[in-house]
């Protein structure tokens, strides 16, 4: 896939999904979807379909809940009981135990939310400050286990008492959650039908900023992708020598 978890701003084309960092760059698999598509026709079906049905309060594609979260807590998660530097992101959370007892997360995203191998889930989880709560925030994202394609992204909000809200959500396929200079920056790839896993056709990267209680939409930027590179064969140009003066 092409940058799913590329930089902010919809650089970086080459790869699948690939573990956040502060500016979202990443790696690369291109193997067929399992679970969720088995091939670039059923992508395609499941863009089409959307997944699911809530829409979203700031346009887009997908399912989406900005708002804030309601007054149950989600999960209680005991801080670290080691002292941390300055400015590092703590406490680390269980995410898999946020997102089973949070009843914004849909079933079908619970269908894939089990151990890939031994007892590591297809989860992702980025620390950093959103919401200007008192500790960093938490963005989970949610993948396949065989193919890495996000299916789900979340951001948790800290409360005072060491519990957390789920103050965003966006269900669909090919999705990934990053941190970046204190905006959440959501990325979609878009396939065709037609498309291979590892080639969609376009993506969509969107820019949320905290305002009050919820986050609203700053940017968005849409990317189309050409269709005549990615076969990997050919062999790169040779180097060539400036002129002598």
């Amino acid at each position: 896939m092409r940058g799913l978890r590329g930089s902010g701003d919809g650089r970086g084309r080459a790869g699948t999904i690939g573990h956040p960092t502060g500016d979202g760059t990443g790696g690369a698999r291109g193997r067929a979807l399992t679970g969720w598509a088995a091939s670039s026709a059923a992508l395609a079906g499941l863009a089409a379909f959307g997944l699911f049905a809530v829409s979203c309060s700031t346009g887009g594609t997908g399912t989406r809940d900005e708002g804030p979260a309601g007054t149950d807590p989600v999960a209680r998660v005991t801080p670290s009981t080691t002292a941390s530097a300055p400015g590092r992101p703590v406490p680390r959370v269980a995410p898999v135990d946020l997102l089973k007892a949070d009843p914004k997360v849909s079933e079908r995203v619970r269908s894939v939310l089990r151990p890939c191998t031994g007892d590591e889930y297809p989860v992702d989880t980025s620390y950093g400050r959103l919401t200007g709560g008192p500790t960093a925030d938490v963005v989970v994202n949610v993948m396949t286990c065989g193919d890495s394609v996000g299916v789900g992204t979340y951001v948790y909000r800290p409360r005072p008492d060491g519990t957390y809200e789920n103050v965003f959500t966006v269900e669909q396929p090919a999705v990934y959650g990053t941190i970046d200079r204190g905006d959440l920056v959501v990325t979609t790839q878009l396939y065709g039908k037609k498309d291979a896993v590892a080639y969609p056709s376009a993506e969509e990267v969107i820019t949320y900023h905290w305002a009050g209680s919820r986050f609203s939409e700053q940017d968005r930027v849409h990317n189309d992708f050409n269709r005549a590179v990615g076969s990997g064969d050919g062999d790169l140009p040779a180097p060539t020598e400036p002129p002598e003066n």
